[in-house]
């Protein structure tokens, strides 16, 4: 396999399971040195000894993107181990009930904005500031369908994806002419734990979630990470302030 991103420094916020994991594991193989921020340590160091044995390099911090001083602490370790950034993929999600508008409780939309889109906002700050010392870098927020569409029982969290889109646009121009391309991924349903969570594997909740999109199947983790691998690379040099759709058709009905 060619080495799409050999030597470069890439940083994945839940970058130790599902989508990310994915993302980690892809960009390791492509050449980069993969520095993996997420709560839960066992899963991060699992996917960190994945790495290591095929070979590549990868190093985890433990962080908890609701706390804006842990974001910072991992800014401060990735610094001090690599001495920069130069790809990011602000991928760390969290979901919530599927309840209308009164229903919600402001506790849930409180959380779920705080890891949803504040923390993005406050990691593209480091990262564009450390990027913009070395002259250049990628970012991909992975947003969702949800971004792109409304979605019944889905409001906290489709508000969330919408705002992170509008980020990602309006980032996007801000450094445009600065080397700095900013993108958002906005992936349907894929399998991943949160996605079995949420619907119930094999459940027929779960089933109609599937066969809601027009392909009749969903994604698999490894196909986000080739999307974002694409991002991240010189082959996407003409691509920034888009919301890549990748949801098997599901947002064009």
């Amino acid at each position: 396999m060619t080495e799409l991103l050999k030597n470069k420094v890439a940083l994945i916020t839940g970058g130790n399971s599902g989508i990310g994991k994915a993302i980690s594991i892809r960009a390791a193989s492509e050449g980069a040195k993969i520095v993996i921020g997420a709560r839960d340590e066992k899963t991060g160091k699992e996917t960190v000894d994945y790495i290591l044995s095929k070979g590549g390099e990868a190093f985890f911090i433990k962080a908890d993107m609701s706390d804006p001083k842990q974001i910072d602490s991992l800014f401060e370790k990735t610094i001090e181990k690599y001495g920069e950034v130069d790809l990011a993929c602000n991928n760390s999600a969290t979901g919530g009930p599927q309840l209308p508008i009164h229903e919600i409780d402001s506790d849930i939309w409180n959380h779920m904005m705080s890891v949803n889109l504040t923390a993005p906002f406050l990691c593209m700050k480091h990262e564009i500031q450390h990027m913009l010392s070395k002259g250049g870098g990628s970012i991909v927020n992975m947003s969702s369908a949800n971004g792109l569409i409304g979605t019944k029982g889905f409001t906290t969290y489709t508000a969330n994806k919408h705002g992170l889109n509008g980020l990602t646009k309006s980032a996007a121009l801000d450094y445009a002419d600065k080397g700095i391309r900013i993108n958002a991924v906005c992936p349907g349903g894929v399998e991943t734990p949160m996605f079995n969570q949420t619907y119930g594997k094999n459940s027929e909740a779960w089933k109609k979630a599937r066969d809601f999109h027009p392909i009749k199947q969903l994604g698999t983790p490894e196909s986000i990470a080739g999307l974002v691998t694409f991002l991240w690379s010189d082959a996407s040099s003409y691509v920034t302030g888009s919301c890549l759709s990748i949801d098997g058709a599901l947002t064009a009905q």
